[in-house]
């Protein structure tokens, strides 16, 4: 497995994202730059935090426009494993590649802090690593964390089991306490907390490995698979 890290002008998660993957689960990862438009050669593509073209008019509604994006709608097109997180999340659904919106925190304020987490879908190729309805605790740090779907949408979502993580104790006012959601097909998931930042207990804990390596074993079964 090899793994591409987005590169926009403003991301300051990228190398934590990169190191991550790269140094504690075994990952190698690239960064690759918003000006980039080709994506070929890798099995997954990760979008991390920061402030993306300085989050101007709304978080992430710049980044969509990038070069590189083009390339992630078709790598995600064609089956390929995306993960937005934080402000890479809001570009997913600036993007049209994640249904609903991420709004203002109902507090109006930035949010840093701890948050525990329930994993409420095992079955995705991000969370087959943790057990059902396992708690966990990852760092978010957002300002427009606050999910948002129209009533039809949100039915949707949980009618297809679209929902991976809910927080356990909402801090941004997110619709049925939504802090992680994949796409109907299941190869793209945006989350606002942040896993890169919790995969090693000199950061607090390990919770945050379980993404990766859910990605890890995926994609390794799916070359099991074909290769057998």
């Amino acid at each position: 497995m090899r793994a591409a890290v987005i590169t926009f002008p403003g991301s300051n998660c990228d190398t934590d994202l990169q190191w991550a993957l790269q140094q504690i689960c075994g990952i190698p990862a690239d960064l690759i730059p918003a000006s980039q438009d080709s994506l070929a050669g890798y099995d997954a593509v990760f979008l991390p935090g920061g402030f993306s073209y300085g989050d101007y008019l709304r978080s992430g509604a710049i980044a969509r426009f990038s070069p590189i994006m083009g390339a992630v709608k078709q790598f995600a097109a064609a089956g390929g494993y995306v993960i937005g997180i934080c402000n890479g999340f809001q570009i997913l659904t600036e993007a049209g590649l994640l249904p609903g919106a991420l709004q203002w925190n109902t507090s109006l304020h930035f949010i840093c802090a701890p948050a525990t987490l329930t994993v409420v879908n095992t079955a995705t190729a991000f969370s087959n690593q943790y057990t059902e309805n396992q708690a966990i605790t990852l760092p978010i740090a957002h300002g427009e964390g606050n999910y948002y779907a129209d009533p039809v949408t949100l039915a949707d979502l949980e009618a297809h089991h679209q929902v991976v993580f809910r927080y356990r104790e909402n801090p941004n006012g997110s619709l049925n306490d939504i802090a992680g959601i994949t796409n109907r097909a299941g190869n793209v998931l945006g989350m606002m907390p942040h896993p890169e930042r919790r995969v090693e207990a000199l950061l607090g804990g390990t919770d945050g490995q379980g993404v990766f390596n859910s990605l890890a074993h995926t994609v390794k079964e799916a070359a099991v698979h074909v290769a057998g």
